[in-house]
């Protein structure tokens, strides 16, 4: 099979697409399952991998990458299930996580995987797994949200901001969204009731307070946002780059007797996984992809997705439909 493989940490060229032999259920994986894959999607989790950054090495190896394939968020179909598999069978259209989805095949754990909605796109379960499970659990188990609050997303034009602003808008809150001028129009139409433009002003200096300030791209510090949290807020970061820098601003927080910024790492899990894709049914979740690239063409798609500017999703079409 063709699968992405990259075996030294570095920029998207190191990333080359070789035939390499697909992975198998074999003895002892009874919960898994094998999928022929028809898309994925590009995250944060995958270009810090490939570049190395600090914290990925603790686990990855410390000079080269001991995993050489990457690709967290998958769609596709089940080719094969291990004997202890219950949920699923061969033909199932599912999506959800596994490590090496940019390869033709993969095999996943059956508890981070849900059944594709009905009259969804292969392109768009893909787009769906890691920025909807963060933004439910940000909202739901860390903040949560209810009917009637405040809720600011800063970076609401970005993977995890324009889910976060149609869940938000779902659970009752009143959605404040800040995004570039570009981006206004098509984020309000996902349900925001307020715009702000970060290029023209700084939402923390207008004397409104927020019950939930999440920076869904790490943008901000929680210093520079405190005037803006009520005083029962919570802010929340989602900055992949910087954990020392969020434990700083969670531990200080508390030194001074400010209990308002939480930490948090999404946790895949199926419930949730089918959770969002009832959502998707009901009409009220629907991801943004601005663009989707060839297998062939991961160098290009991580350079896009590099940028810090991606207009929702960047997905990976491993299997023209």
């Amino acid at each position: 099979m063709k699968a992405v493989i990259y075996r030294r940490f570095g920029p998207p060229e190191v990333m080359q697409i070789e035939e390499v032999e697909p992975p198998v259920i074999e003895a002892g994986m009874d919960d898994r399952v094998q999928i022929e894959v028809h898309s994925a999607a590009v995250n944060p989790f995958d270009y810090l991998h490939r570049r190395g950054y600090w914290p990925t090495r603790m686990e990855n190896g410390w000079f080269r990458p001991k995993t050489h394939q990457l690709g967290a968020d998958v769609a596709g179909l089940v080719t094969a299930v291990g004997r202890g598999v219950t949920r699923f069978q061969v033909g199932d259209r599912v999506f959800g996580f596994c490590l090496g989805a940019y390869a033709e095949v993969a095999r996943a754990r059956e508890d981070r995987l849900a059944r594709m909605p009905a009259g969804v796109t292969f392109n768009q379960a893909a787009a769906l797994p890691t920025v909807a499970l963060t933004a439910l659990q940000a909202l739901r188990d860390v903040a949560g949200v209810e009917a009637g609050q405040h809720v600011l997303v800063y970076g609401a034009s970005g993977g995890i901001g324009h889910i976060a602003v149609q869940l938000a808008r779902h659970f009752g809150a009143e959605v404040t969204a800040v995004t570039s001028t570009a981006n206004q129009g098509w984020v309000q139409a996902l349900g925001a009731d307020h715009m702000i433009d970060y290029t023209r002003e700084d939402f923390a200096r207008r004397g409104r307070q927020y019950d939930l300030i999440l920076d869904a791209v790490g943008k901000r510090t929680y210093w520079s946002c405190r005037r803006a949290l009520a005083p029962t807020g919570i802010y929340i970061s989602e900055h992949p780059l910087k954990p020392r820098f969020q434990l700083a601003q969670f531990f200080l927080s508390r030194v001074f007797g400010d209990r308002r910024a939480r930490m948090h790492l999404a946790q895949p899990n199926a419930a949730d996984l089918e959770w969002i894709g009832r959502k998707w049914e009901e009409g009220v979740l629907r991801p943004v992809i601005e663009r989707c690239y060839p297998l062939d063409e991961i160098i290009e798609a991580h350079r896009h997705a590099e940028n810090g500017h991606t207009k929702g999703k960047v997905v990976i079409t491993v299997r023209p439909t």
